[in-house]
């Protein structure tokens, strides 16, 4: 424990002597040579020289001292199945599974699609994949075939691993068919994919390409798999996210950087102890599951729990049953969950034992007041600490870091800037910083971005750039494409984005995407989506579409059938995740008189709020028909 104020200022103006401090949470091979290489801006590389391993410290380094440890809890409530995996039990599946990779041809630098639901499998690929030094590349479960496909063509994997279903809500979803769909309609074709079969959807395999990972894993019971020893600056993964425009960015994360970063923020952001249990309720999709159901407990020493299920299935008590049985210290979820659980029977908080529970984390979009203020009484006053990160930095830009300063959080702030954030706000018209109070601007990190941070976006330098990088007096800095402001105590609260990428229950979603899939309907002319503020999910999608032919429009029914066939294209191309709330068919769309679409207008009218400023609309008349629709 510490000044966090001196320990946030020494990460920023004695950087590398602060970061190779943290880097000995790290085993390394060989030490690195160079903290810090800057001298290509933007791209900064961490630890040069240095030689590790992800899944040696996640895994390997703690047989010595806690083999017989609780690593990997796995529990699913949709097939009521329990198991706990100890660190000595996970070390001989993830060889198994990296035996089975290095028979299909794997080796170091490859890329591997993983297309799994939350099953303990998933969770041996990944560190599997790292094990080798091949490169996994997680795709969420809930996607569909044309997403996926978009996927599998940018990362070009050697192997797939996926399984034969998820289950959600009790409903089995298949995931062959959907996996088949995307290979057919992909450019690159894998050269294998490696089948769980849980039995829950019936499947026929595709004749010497798909093989069955159980006969496979009883080949290799005794497989011994040593650790590829990697640069630091070698990749270990990227995961995609969407983008303002349609191609989704593969970001692309480090070795070295990323397994110090995690390593650091066990102690300092999560005050997670060895030997303690994490709890995070995320899907190993996205990238709070990849450093925290995955990484970053593990590397931490601590065991973690994989769930596949609900937050109210069998009950709204099943997550705190879980606290209680698994003596969880730390948990980590997200406003939208909590928003769930604030409708179930409020007695189901104080039926369990929750005495373990140091906090709750939550991230993943802005969290509200009342929200915050319900969890934390029904949690008797336990710490709830708000977080904000992205996809783009796989760890936390704001928060309390209780593990080095205890210090209170404010309802509706993500708190403040993490050591190693440089963070700016900055006025979007001129680019110059603001240092005052309650002053609103862009978010955004001066560089170099700090360890665990993307390297570059995969296979486009250029885009990397370009998407994020912008000169503003004397420095170069890192748009978070958020607005924010920053309080007289220096916490930061988010306002939303400064583009077109809307926030559904913690899913980054582009507004273009979803545009396009819905443009992609026969009788659909023109479309404009936009994110409208959700009590429950934050954010959900609206869609306002001019249809080519309006001859069946004109009772309700014909409107519904529409909207439900626009809706389905939706869940085909891009999955359910992706589906508006809402499709309504207008005549024309709001744009100003040189034709660009008043999409901050449209939403504004979407939310009940005044739209500001029209003077460079065209005809005010598609607003107002607008207005006219959301009322009714």
């Amino acid at each position: 424990m510490g000044n966090f104020a001196d320990f946030h200022a020494r990460s920023i103006h004695d950087r590398d002597a602060f970061w190779a401090e943290q880097a000995k949470w790290v085993d390394w091979k060989v030490q690195p040579q160079q903290i810090c290489d800057y001298s290509h801006p933007p791209f900064a590389k961490w630890f040069v020289g240095g030689e590790t391993n992800l899944c040696h410290n996640a895994v390997d380094r703690h047989l010595a001292e806690r083999a017989d440890q609780p690593a990997l809890i796995f529990v699913s409530t949709e097939t009521n199945q329990e198991k706990t995996y100890t660190y000595r039990d996970l070390h001989a599946e993830v060889q198994r599974m990296a035996a089975v990779l290095q028979d299909m041809g794997v080796v170091k630098g490859d890329r591997v699609l993983i297309y799994m639901p939350m099953i303990a499998e998933a969770a041996f690929a990944m560190l599997a994949c790292v094990r080798l030094g091949a490169i996994h590349s997680v795709v969420f479960g809930g996607f569909a075939s044309h997403s996926l496909a978009s996927r599998i063509e940018d990362a070009s994997p050697k192997v797939i691993v996926s399984a034969d279903a998820g289950s959600r809500g009790g409903k089995v979803v298949p995931y062959k068919p959907l996996l088949d769909e995307a290979i057919k309609l992909s450019a690159h074709k894998p050269g294998k994919v490696i089948m769980v079969d849980r039995h829950l959807a019936a499947f026929t395999p595709v004749a010497e390409r798909d093989v069955d990972y159980a006969s496979e894993r009883a080949k290799h019971m005794d497989a011994v798999v040593p650790c590829e020893w990697v640069e630091s600056t070698h990749p270990s993964y990227t995961l995609y996210t969407s983008g303002t425009t349609g191609k989704p960015k593969g970001v692309q994360r480090d070795t070295g950087g990323y397994t110090v970063a995690l390593a650091a923020s066990m102690p300092h952001v999560f005050e997670g102890k060895p030997g303690g249990t994490f709890f995070c309720t995320s899907d190993i999709g996205w990238v709070v599951g990849h450093s925290y159901i995955i990484y970053g407990p593990l590397i931490g020493g601590m065991a973690t729990i994989l769930y596949e299920g609900l937050p109210i299935r069998p009950d709204g008590g099943i997550w705190w049953s879980l606290v209680e049985k698994y003596k969880v210290n730390v948990m980590f979820s997200a406003p939208t969950a909590i928003r769930v659980l604030k409708k179930q029977d409020p007695a189901l908080l104080s039926k369990y034992d929750l005495s373990s529970l140091q906090a709750l984390f939550l991230a993943g979009e802005p969290l509200d007041e009342p929200t915050a203020k319900w969890i934390s009484e029904g949690l008797n006053g336990k710490a709830i600490i708000d977080n904000y990160w992205q996809t783009e930095t796989g760890w936390p830009i704001l928060s309390i870091c209780n593990g080095v300063e205890k210090a209170p959080s404010k309802f509706g702030s993500p708190g403040k800037a993490i050591y190693g954030y440089n963070v700016k706000l900055v006025d979007d018209q001129t680019g110059e910083e603001l240092t005052g109070a309650n002053q609103k601007g862009v978010l955004t990190i001066e560089g170099p971005l700090p360890p665990g941070n993307l390297q570059t976006i995969w296979g486009d330098d250029a885009r990397f750039v370009k998407t994020y990088w912008q000169t503003v007096p004397n420095k170069l800095v890192y748009s978070t494409f958020d607005w924010a402001v920053r309080d007289e105590d220096g916490y930061y609260f988010i306002l939303g984005r400064t583009d077109d990428v809307i926030n559904v229950a913690g899913h980054r979603l582009g507004t273009r995407e979803i545009e396009e899939s819905i443009s992609s309907h026969p009788n659909i002319a023109e479309v404009a989506v936009v994110g409208v503020a959700d009590q429950l999910k934050g954010q959900v999608a609206m869609a306002f579409a001019i249809a080519k032919d309006t001859s069946g429009l004109t009772d309700l029914a014909g409107r519904i059938k529409l909207e439900g066939e626009v809706m389905k294209v939706v869940d085909n191309q891009l999955g359910a995740v992706a589906r508006p709330s809402r499709v309504f068919f207008v005549s024309a769309l709001p744009k100003t008189r040189s034709g660009k679409l008043l999409r901050r207008a449209i939403q504004a009218v979407a939310e009940g709020r005044d739209p500001g400023d029209l003077t460079t609309m065209d005809d005010p008349a598609a607003l107002q028909q607008i207005v006219e629709l959301v009322k009714a």
